[in-house]
């Protein structure tokens, strides 16, 4: 049993009941909306495969997902921050994010690195994530003078509620997987070296339930969530829009390539 790579930088391996999906855009796992579609593709397609029950989302390199890159190329450091398109590129990639939330099969998320901006969306669209002590999580958008994006208006504060959602929102500021465990981004926490194992674990911990009530079950407890982020990117498009030609987001976006700190002035 097999389901095609469906991209050349993105790979599927299916071990008895346990797929992983991977991809392979190091050091920093950029992404796009090629990206984000494939991934997505991967998810229906192992859907369809009656002897797959759980799916782990897993990365090649240094980050796990570093962010965005849309209508430029990406910078080569995993402390820049994405690089936000024009609405028609986001609109198409928030498409393809609802759909990882419209696949039926649960997801745990290995994460060794930086999940920042998008890349923490892409995180937060798994059912569970375990976590490297070196893992970074950030929603970087306030820093850059920019809104939010890929539904984390929903999913942040599910997981860490509206108070520390807004915290995270608000400052931008970076979260290390000690703390990323303790306030419920992540669900676990183990060695880098460990890291694929334990993910494994858990996704065998999945896969031994009833593959068709955890299926169910899963509908239930998920029931509206791509509709939600649907309904919330929809909104989060309209505030990128006008912040994108504000003299703040042409700041923070200088001030982070320049690694100094920005000057904003509510412009």
């Amino acid at each position: 049993m097999s389901v095609s790579n469906p991209a050349p930088d993105v790979s599927v391996d299916i071990d008895g009941h346990i797929a992983t999906v991977e991809i392979h855009r190091p050091p920093h796992n950029f992404f796009d909306v090629a990206l984000i579609r494939a991934i997505a593709g991967a998810y229906h397609a192992l859907d369809d495969e009656p002897d797959v029950r759980a799916i782990i989302l897993a990365s090649e390199g240094r980050s796990f997902c570093a962010g965005a890159q849309l209508a430029a190329p990406a910078p080569s450091d995993d402390e820049a921050p994405e690089t936000p398109s024009r609405r028609t590129g986001s609109g198409h990639l928030y498409q393809e994010a609802v759909r990882l939330l419209e696949a039926e099969t649960p997801v745990v998320a290995a994460v060794q690195g930086a999940a920042i901006g998008g890349g923490l969306g892409l995180a937060l669209s798994a059912d569970f994530r375990v976590a490297a002590p070196e893992a970074r999580f950030a929603a970087n958008f306030a820093r850059l003078g920019f809104h939010h994006g890929f539904g984390l208006t929903v999913t942040l504060p599910a997981l860490v509620g509206q108070q520390k959602a807004l915290d995270l929102l608000y400052t931008g500021r970076r979260v290390k997987g000690e703390e990323a465990l303790e306030i419920g981004l992540c669900d676990a926490l183990v060695p880098i070296e460990e890291l694929r194992d334990k993910a494994r674990e858990m996704a065998a911990e999945i896969a031994g339930s009833a593959p068709l009530a955890v299926r169910s079950i899963r509908r239930t407890m998920r029931r509206g969530l791509a509709e939600r982020v649907r309904i919330a990117t929809d909104h989060e498009l309209v505030e990128q829009d006008w912040l994108r030609e504000t003299n703040d987001f042409r700041e923070g976006v200088r001030a982070t390539a320049e690694r100094r700190t920005p000057e904003f002035t509510g412009t």
